[in-house]
């Protein structure tokens, strides 16, 4: 809380209050009244400077309201500091591969689930931005439109499964589905973070001219290949149903990743464990940061009235003193 006076300068007339009384105390015995008596014999064992203070307590009273009266003329006033801060967030697409190569465990526990967890917690820490998610396999749909309901994203993120989409990896039309859901975007910043763990086999338009569309509308890429490096263990099922497990070579098309981010002005990681992908997103957080402004105000109220119900029952009580117990007699 902060304490302002609205006209410090009428304190200059507690300089003239100081003075009165100053020249009460200075005044002293010369302003004793007397009291005509034929026979000053009864009073001489009346003791009077054991009472003497008490001729001070009316002038003192008088000027303790004074200054609480020049308390209240000087407007004291009270104030709370608060801020507004403003933000100008960023529209993000989550574009996430969920073809059957997803399901390779080089990452805990696989890929798919390791970018589903890894991607919701990025989501729910962009609390100020838009985030829309894109899946893509053998096609590509939009899972969620950009919103600031960070719940729904991450509930949306928790169902993506492998067998959503029909199989494959079109990693074009997965970016061009995201940068059309940017199309209509006004924010100052547009951006795409794409996961695969291929290379495109599907689709009528290829990474490089999804890059050049993105790149016109001012949209910048990030793209992420996953998988360790030469191969990895995923589960199949065989045609009698049964459960087993297959080594597959790891096939990230990292030259076309690469440019793809290149051209938008974004850049391409690759994550070979759950360690790496969280550290890619972590670094893309910090990259995309937004623009805060902080202003501050502080809002006053009047608290004269306070100082001034003081020096009124302060006057009041002077009064009826002066006119009761502590009396004059002329």
């Amino acid at each position: 809380m902060i304490l302002r006076f609205d006209d410090p300068l009428l304190f200059l007339l507690l300089v003239g209050v100081a003075g009165l009384g100053w020249w009460h105390l200075a005044a002293g015995d010369r302003r004793r009244r007397s009291l005509r008596h034929p026979n000053t014999v009864g009073l001489a064992g009346v003791g009077g400077d054991r009472y003497r203070w008490i001729r001070h307590v009316v002038p003192t009273l008088r000027g303790l309201a004074c200054v609480c009266l020049v308390v209240a003329l000087a407007r004291p006033q009270t104030g709370v500091t608060a801020e507004n801060v403003s933000t100008e967030g960023i529209d993000i697409v989550l574009a996430i591969d969920v073809s059957s190569s997803m399901l390779a465990e080089d990452l805990t526990p696989n890929r798919l689930e390791a970018a589903k967890e890894v991607a919701a917690d990025f989501a729910a820490a962009r609390t100020s931005d838009r985030i829309g998610v894109v899946i893509f396999a053998g096609k590509a749909f939009t899972q969620a439109p950009l919103t600031l309901d960070h719940s729904v994203v991450e509930s949306l993120i928790g169902e993506l499964e492998v067998g959503m989409v029909e199989d494959g990896t079109a990693v074009g039309m997965g970016l061009a589905t995201a940068v059309k859901r940017l199309q209509a975007s006004e924010a100052t910043s547009k951006v795409v973070i794409l996961l695969t763990d291929g290379r495109n086999n599907r689709g009528e338009i290829d990474p490089i001219t999804a890059a050049d569309a993105a790149a016109a509308l001012g949209v910048r890429v990030y793209t992420i290949g996953a998988g360790a490096q030469g191969a990895a263990r995923v589960p199949v099922t065989d045609r009698f149903g049964n459960r087993r497990y297959a080594t597959m070579r790891v096939d990230v098309d990292e030259a076309t990743l690469r440019a793809t981010a290149e051209k938008t002005g974004g850049r391409y990681y690759r994550a070979t464990d759950r360690r790496s992908l969280e550290a890619i997103y972590a670094e893309i957080d910090e990259l995309e940061t937004i623009a805060i402004l902080v202003e501050n105000f502080t809002s006053y109220g009047e608290r004269f009235r306070i100082p001034l119900a003081a020096g009124l029952i302060l006057l009041l009580a002077e009064a009826a003193l002066a006119s009761t117990w502590l009396r004059t007699i002329p």
